[in-house]
């Protein structure tokens, strides 16, 4: 700030250093005809210069200036509400700012950035105040009901900012009531762009928190998931205390009213990564046949930056020459990264098709393993090899369908790598292994297939570890196996709402 300051004291000596040399020294009515002689088209519009040139008007248009620097210097614009950004806006836009100065800069800025608990209530109140008149907004729901909203977008096909502010706030809302960071007060404008460009589609956002369409005519529906609808009505009636009344404050009520609504998602991926992952470039000109995904945050020490990384390599993607920030794909990966910006996770069809074990997860199959050195050990699934980081390369048989991910294998020194499905592999394979270490693929329920075709290739007093959708614990059996299961492991992978546990099937003859 100290900075902006400085900046700010040396542009306004100019302005007056200027201001005085032309009242001084300059004949105004000379620089007319350098204004007519040079702007041919506008010579006739041109009045005089005498008003233009006054250091009054520079000045305000200065403090403007500098007052939308500071404000998007901080992240005051981050915790507004949308009706004051909308205030602060137009007295920038109108050079009507007070003036710039150091001490009244900073009381101003402190000021609203500890008034974020009071912007929570005049969040939710703006949404409700910009709802279409065609809503009755004093219905006793509350946030409850299905929400309408005109002219989100112009009529030009561009949204409208205030009214993407609007629903920002709501997001921010809902954020800060599930202990997430705030999404950026220009979040939720590319999300409508996206979503015009589907109209009438339903779209689930921060973890179906909310649902979201737009029409081609620019009236947006929105509905707010009940486990948090309650709660905003809690705080609508802190502002209007009888206009909701108590049966709609509850938690109870409204799970009873929308008993088939799908589970609230806990853990989606934070705004931060989403931010990156919109604004990644994928690109087709680095790799003949693949697609290259540029993450344009090229500081991989920061974290949301090395977290959208891991989500590219969940979905499938292999870093570019080493570099994290591009990441090469064998499919188009354009569509499934703007599903994952507007959803704030991970599609369950895409969660477990590439996505890399955690360390801590493979850490926990590998002890239930107990792999040594003499047991020959098959990865059928192999990915990067999450599973299998740390086993001796040559006592491991990979079995892996993508090109990308078993080129990384033997470039991890993984030499008896099949690059195929192992569906295909274990209809042909004739070798029986000590150790099957797996995390098949759950899309379409396509494990279950996977863990019987693995069963068939445990030897003789060996052991199966696998890991498996939460809903298979003590109901799936291997006929020839002791099986045991692990408890429920919950968000076992960041942004996705999958719950695994691990089996443990010993072969008993």
């Amino acid at each position: 700030m100290d900075q902006l300051v400085g900046q700010y004291t040396q542009q306004r000596q100019n302005i007056e250093d200027f201001g005085h040399y032309l009242d001084t020294r300059v004949d105004t009515a000379v620089l007319e005809y350098f204004a007519a002689g040079n702007d041919v088209e506008q010579r006739y519009r041109i009045t005089s210069l005498h008003g233009l040139l006054k250091v009054e008007g520079a000045l305000k248009a200065l403090d403007a200036a500098y007052w939308d620097k500071a404000l998007k210097l901080t992240d005051v614009l981050d915790c507004m509400p949308q009706a004051r950004r909308s205030e602060w806006f137009e007295q920038i836009r109108q050079a009507k700012t007070p003036p710039f100065e150091a001490d009244s800069v900073r009381a101003t800025l402190m000021d609203l950035l500890s008034s974020r608990a009071r912007f929570l209530a005049e969040r939710v109140d703006g949404l409700f105040r910009s709802l279409s008149n065609t809503h009755v907004t004093n219905r006793p729901e509350g946030f409850s009901k299905r929400m309408i909203l005109n002219y989100v977008i112009d009529g030009i096909g561009f949204p409208c900012t205030r009214k993407a502010g609007h629903i920002n706030d709501l997001r921010a809302v809902i954020a800060r009531l599930l202990g997430r960071e705030e999404p950026k007060w220009t979040a939720t404008y590319p999300i409508l762009k996206y979503l015009y460009q589907d109209p009438g589609v339903w779209y689930s956002l921060d973890g179906g928190a909310l649902r979201l369409r737009v029409y081609k005519k620019g009236t947006a529906h929105l509905e707010v998931h009940p486990d948090l609808a309650w709660r905003l009505n809690q705080i609508l009636a802190y502002l209007y205390p009888s206009a909701i009344p108590a049966k709609f404050r509850s938690s109870t009520s409204e799970r009873a009213n929308k008993k088939s609504t799908a589970p609230l998602m806990q853990r989606p991926l934070p705004h931060a990564v989403l931010a990156i992952l919109n604004d990644a470039r994928v690109r087709t000109d680095l790799m003949p046949g693949h697609f290259v995904v540029h993450l344009l945050d090229h500081n991989t020490k920061n974290p949301a930056a090395q977290e959208a990384a891991s989500v590219l390599n969940g979905l499938g993607g292999v870093a570019h020459k080493g570099n994290q920030q591009m990441q090469v794909f064998d499919y188009d990966p354009t569509a499934l990264l703007e599903e994952i910006f507007i959803s704030g996770c991970v599609p369950d069809r895409k969660s477990h098709q590439f996505y890399p074990t955690p360390s801590s997860l493979a850490q926990q199959l590998q002890q239930a393993a107990e792999i040594t050195s003499e047991h020959r050990v098959l990865e059928p699934s192999a990915g990067q090899g999450a599973l299998i980081a740390g086993l001796a390369p040559d006592q491991v048989t990979c079995v892996e369908i993508s090109a990308l991910h078993a080129q990384i294998l033997r470039e991890k020194g993984f030499s008896n790598v099949h690059q195929m499905d192992f569906m295909a592999y274990s209809q042909q394979c004739t070798t029986r292994f000590d150790r099957i270490v797996m995390n098949p693929p759950f899309s379409q329920g396509r494990w279950r297939e996977h863990l019987t075709a693995a069963s068939t290739l445990v030897g003789s007093k060996g052991r199966l570890v696998a890991i498996l959708p939460s809903g298979a614990r003590n109901r799936v059996q291997l006929d020839g196996f002791d099986c045991q299961y692990s408890l429920v492991i919950d968000n076992a992978f960041a942004g996705t709402s999958v719950s695994v546990v691990i089996l443990s099937a010993n072969r008993t003859h």
